[in-house]
Parts: C-alpha cells; structure tokens; sequence
C-alpha cells in the first residue's frame, strides 16, 4: 500500500514536471534577455510586431504580458522611448489625439484604458481600430480639452 501511494506521488511528480518543461522554456523564450551589461532588448523585424510598419519618433514597440484574472497573454504596444519619457512634465495629461480628424483615442493603464495619464510610465498605446484607421497619431502633452494648445511629445505614423 505504501508503495503504491509512493508509486503514485512519483507518477505526478513526473508527469508535472514533463508538462512544466515546455511551458517554462517558452516563456523563456519569449523574455529577452538583458542580464548581460550593455545589451538591449531588441526587436525582430519578422516577429509579430504590429508597429513595424509605422513611423516612430518618441514611441518604440514593447511586448509585454498581462495576466487578468490569472490568464497571462502577451501583447506589443507603443510607449515612450527613454529620452523622451525622462523629460520633466509637470501639471497637465498626456492623450492620444488624430490631428487629421480631431479625435482621441486612450492609453492602456494595467488592464483599463483611459483617457489621460499622468506620468510618461503609464503613456501605453495598443493595436486598436484608432491606431490602424489614423495615418497619424499623436501623444500630447497639455489640457486634453485644448489639444491644439498641447505639446506634441510624441507620434506613430503608418507608413503606406
């Protein structure tokens, strides 16, 4: 009897970790590895990317994982390059705007979008229909109810 709850345990042991195996070394793949000093996380022009096509100036492509409701996927999205994110910017939003038709668009802030932030950290733009239908788009920086007032700090655009 013992050997058989024994045999068992070994049984789910091994069988959890053949299971384990593969998904741990994808998702090491799928990180970057910028242990060594010096390296960047680099972005494959052959990867699934969907800003590779677009010109970029202050944003750079970003892959990350989200994990709502304990279900990780991972996703590209456009955020602040360092140079630009390190600027001082003190007492008004940043917004996602369309100079060519006057609209906005909204930022992905941990799993909610919204409208504005406040801090370049949390400037997060995704792949929306906004993103793909706007030759350009713009982050500004001001009153989001006077974007024509507004800094433009930084912009995406589709290159065709």
């Amino acid at each position: 009897m013992i050997r058989r709850t024994a045999l068992r345990a070994l049984t789910t042991v091994a069988v959890t970790a053949a299971l384990a195996l593969p998904l741990t070394q994808g998702a090491q793949a799928a990180t970057p590895d910028t242990t060594a000093p010096g390296t960047a996380a680099t972005i494959n022009t052959d990867d699934n990317n969907p800003f590779r096509w677009m010109e970029l100036d202050g944003l750079r492509a970003d892959f990350q994982f989200m994990c709502p409701a304990g279900h990780c996927v991972g996703f590209w999205s456009l955020v602040l390059t360092d140079n630009v994110a390190q600027q001082k910017f003190e007492g008004h939003k940043f917004f996602v705007y369309a100079p060519a038709t006057g609209e906005f668009s909204f930022f992905l802030d941990t799993d909610i979008a919204v409208r504005t932030v406040d801090h370049p950290s949390q400037v997060r733009l995704v792949d929306t229909e906004f993103m793909r239908s706007h030759p350009r788009v713009e982050v500004r920086y001001g009153d989001p109810d006077h974007p024509g007032r507004a800094r433009v700090v930084a912009s995406a655009t589709t290159l065709m």
